[in-house]
């Protein structure tokens, strides 16, 4: 049945695999030995048998939370309030419907307001997300954030970092972003590799007024940085339920060219970090977001309980 209230173009939306919101390690251990025809068998099978948090769901979990505080008016009409809902996530998936059930009953568990959904039968669907007004798409199957990506589409690379172990006491959802590559285009990285720091260093000095294009996530943070005025405005005595953090590894004169073009796209972090080198992980062991989005590998795979995502430069 269709909802009426908000047509999704005006709504929040992202789109997650059911491999990157919940651990699927056991069942896709019988995909990769057995075969699909085998592992829909134990899908079905197992459909009752509730699936173990995966690295994304953290931060699925408080990003839904947050259309409670939304709430305003239609609080004691809950008809009204689920038309109205701003905050949407879909699950996607290769499945079909039949073997998806283990998730939809997982997501019944966990109580987590997820109704729409995406289901292919195997094949690719990250073609769907714009379908979907998807702001973000997250997988942990590497073609498919690839070919989003290609695409156009905001799209990550959920990794296998062991899960964040999450503190219901602490209702604030924090998301922590990478620069170059991320939040801007890799111009300037390529600048780096091709004169080295001090030519980088000249380089963005000499362009410290002139920003950046856009990078795969800025517009994912457009709308992450609309949701947080959206919250404040609503509840400007409350502890903002959404902070924000850049960690780069810029440091002075370098830092200039980022604070131009974040003015450029009109987004306001909370937590501004310029490294200059430092390991980032001594900052996101601190901030503890429950996603950082980064371009290079490198950075992502030393990190302990810090859900991350690759973000893949677009061909």
């Amino acid at each position: 049945m269709q909802k009426k209230g908000f047509p999704i173009e005006d709504k929040f939306v992202i789109a997650v695999t059911s491999s990157a919101l919940f651990d699927m390690t056991e069942s896709n251990a019988v995909f990769e030995k057995e075969g699909r025809e085998a592992y829909q068998r134990y899908q079905q099978e197992h459909r009752n048998d509730v699936l173990l948090p995966g690295v994304a769901f953290p931060f699925i979990k408080r990003l839904l939370a947050l259309n409670d505080l939304l709430k305003g008016d239609a609080e004691e009409d809950t008809l009204a309030w689920e038309q109205r809902k701003f905050i949407e996530v879909v699950l996607f998936s290769r499945n079909n419907p039949a073997t998806g059930s283990r998730a939809f009953h997982s997501i019944k568990h966990y109580e987590l307001d997820i109704s729409r959904a995406c289901f292919s039968s195997g094949s690719t669907n990250f073609q769907y997300l714009g379908a979907f007004n998807s702001v973000l798409y997250l997988s942990t199957n590497v073609q498919d954030v690839q070919g989003a990506s290609a695409a156009g589409f905001a799209a990550g690379h959920v990794q296998h970092n062991p899960l964040m172990l999450d503190n219901d006491t602490d209702k604030q959802l924090r998301v922590a972003f990478d620069f170059d590559g991320v939040l801007a285009d890799a111009s300037a990285e390529l600048v780096a590799q091709e004169k080295g720091l001090d030519g980088f260093s000249e380089h963005e000095v000499e362009y410290a007024a002139i920003p950046l294009s856009e990078g795969p996530l800025t517009r994912f943070l457009q709308s992450l940085s609309g949701l947080k005025e959206r919250l404040k405005a609503q509840l400007p005595d409350t502890e903002p339920p959404i902070r924000t953090a850049l960690i780069t590894a810029r440091n002075a004169p370098a830092h200039e060219r980022v604070i131009t073009t974040l003015a450029k796209y009109g987004v306001d972090l909370d937590e501004v970090f310029f490294l200059g080198g430092i390991n980032k992980a001594h900052v996101l062991e601190v901030f503890r977001p429950h996603l950082f989005f980064d371009d290079k590998l490198t950075n992502l795979q030393d990190l302990t309980n810090i859900p991350s995502v690759h973000i893949m430069l677009r061909s």
